[in-house]
């Protein structure tokens, strides 16, 4: 297939298989020809809706049909798909649709509660789409869904073809500073992909399990590039242990990416009955791994393991542990260990954070990445990206590691993120909720570690002198403000927390007594 832009994945399947299956959710499923003919319904709205060539437009879904509908009707019209994590709370919410500047937001009657929250602070939003039946869901000032595209499937003619350099996709991640940064994927990021990950062996004749969250690289990239091979999608709304091993069966899926904390659920699922034989390649990343899950995984499914490291500012994969790597008891055993090697025509380098220069085999530093899938940058963000993406195309990864025989190992992070089942968590985020506790003197979250997540976030807080506060109080008012998942889960009190002369926490001291014993702190 040649696929130049996102929006040449419908058209080439439409041209080779117009009534084979694209994407299927529960009893539905959705050829070829009828999604792109509600696409081009999607998009002749999106352009009455007053959005044009690099106009983002934002979603707030679970895995979804309309999902790819949305993002295949705003590549028509070489239009930007904001995905939004709906685990978040309203005033996240309301943030990210207000920095994408985002005209047009769709959004499930599932968050309509959120929605009633956050729609008032809405800054440059003029129409919001409603996907669902309920008449109370949708209120007099949103437009349904089934309504909106009930129109012919027509591009304007006035629509501008998508470019290479062009953004399809802008997915927010967040920094140092706690506020999320929208990392801007080019239809040039998504095409290299395909060429770097060309070894996942998808084709028209595979069948894909999306059940990782689409507003994830995990999910969207996973998808897209099974897509862009002709495979059939099919999704899982939300994680559901034991619908995912059904629909496995059901569907004879080949192809899966999940995280290790989806495959130790899946362990604890009864499989009577349950055939897994249509298995060909299971990927797995975006936290560690222990090796009883590991080894556990690979003789329940019985087919190919791959390991894949990657960020959203690389659209996913990067570096790849192949299937012979995965060799638990035989002399490629410390492999296990390892992130993997860098796929295609990836570059990696170690570099010493404090002086710039490259590091040598087996010296820990940040890890540095060069290629063809690095953002473009991040959306109205210069300093950021000039930080992130030094020059030359190399992009700072923020986590340190180390390289032995051309395999990349995970140290530490360079910068203070926590990943929780997958999950990328920022402390400073959490920080400044917490500092607006009048009963706080000050406080740092760091990630402790966590057998079934790989770690969790732990507050360490100094109480204001004579304030009374307890673990729960603390714990409640980060739910108030927070996404459940960035919540830490525990609160130690403390008198003293470590800091540099220049004020900075030092995290890594505070991290050690939690993780003593373990190899790595990474999870």
């Amino acid at each position: 297939m040649s696929i130049a832009t996102l929006d040449d994945v419908l058209s080439t399947n439409v041209a080779a298989q117009p009534d084979a299956p694209a994407v299927t959710l529960d009893d539905r499923t959705v050829p070829w020809r009828e999604l792109d003919e509600t696409a081009r319904r999607v998009a002749s709205a999106l352009s009455e809706a007053g959005i044009g060539s690099q106009d983002r437009v934002a979603i707030i879904d679970k895995n979804s049909i309309e999902y790819f509908e949305v993002l295949f009707g705003a590549t028509h019209l070489n239009a930007v798909l904001v995905a939004v994590n709906w685990r978040l709370a309203p005033p996240e919410m309301a943030y990210i649709v207000n920095d994408a500047e985002a005209k047009v937001l769709v959004v499930h009657e599932d968050f309509a509660a959120q929605l009633e929250a956050f729609a008032p602070d809405l800054e440059h939003t003029t129409t919001i789409v409603v996907i669902g039946s309920s008449p109370d869901a949708v209120g007099v000032d949103h437009i349904r869904y089934a309504d909106w595209i009930d129109r012919p499937a027509e591009v304007p003619a006035s629509a501008t073809a998508p470019g290479v350099d062009d953004v399809a996709l802008q997915l927010y991640t967040s920094g140092t500073t706690g506020l999320p940064k929208g990392a801007q994927l080019t239809n040039a990021n998504f095409t290299a992909l395909l060429d770097t990950a060309s070894e996942w062996g998808m084709d028209a004749s595979s069948a894909s399990l999306a059940a990782m969250p689409l507003f994830h690289i995990g999910g969207s990239g996973w998808s897209l590039f099974g897509m862009a091979n002709g495979a059939h999608t099919v999704l899982l709304r939300e994680l559901d242990p034991v619908e995912a091993l059904k629909i496995i069966d059901r569907h004879r899926i080949s192809h899966a990416f999940l995280v290790p904390a989806v495959l130790q659920f899946l362990l604890m699922v009864p499989r009577d009955g349950i055939d897994l034989s249509s298995m060909e390649l299971m990927a797995y990343g975006a936290s560690p791994i222990t090796e009883d899950v590991l080894v556990k995984s690979m003789e329940m499914f019985q087919c190919d393991f791959i390991q894949v490291y990657g960020l959203s500012e690389t659209t996913g994969a990067v570096v790849q542990l192949d299937p012979e790597d995965h060799d638990p008891g035989g002399p490629k055993q410390h492999l296990l260990r390892a992130a993997g090697k860098p796929m295609g025509d990836v570059e990696l380098k170690i570099v010493d954070p404090e002086t710039g220069e490259t590091l040598p085999d087996g010296e820990v530093g940040e890890v540095w990445i060069r290629s063809a899938t690095n953002m473009l940058g991040y959306w109205k963000l210069p300093e950021a990206t000039a930080e992130a993406l030094p020059g030359d195309n190399w992009f700072r990864s923020g986590d340190a590691g180390y390289l032995e025989d051309g395999y990349l190992f995970l140290h530490d992070r360079v910068k203070d993120m926590i990943i929780s089942g997958g999950e990328n968590i920022y402390p400073a985020e959490i920080e400044n909720v917490l500092m607006k506790m009048e009963a706080i003197a000050d406080c740092a979250v760091i990630g402790v570690p966590d057998e079934k997540w790989g770690e969790v976030g732990k507050a360490v807080v100094i109480p204001v002198p004579d304030a009374e506060i307890t673990e729960q109080e603390i714990l409640d008012h980060c739910r108030a403000n927070l996404a459940g998942f960035k919540c830490p889960k525990s609160v130690d009190f403390v008198t003293e927390i470590p800091r540099n002369p220049s004020g900075k926490v030092l995290k890594r001291e505070l991290r050690e007594p939690y993780w003593e014993g373990h190899t790595r702190q990474v999870g």
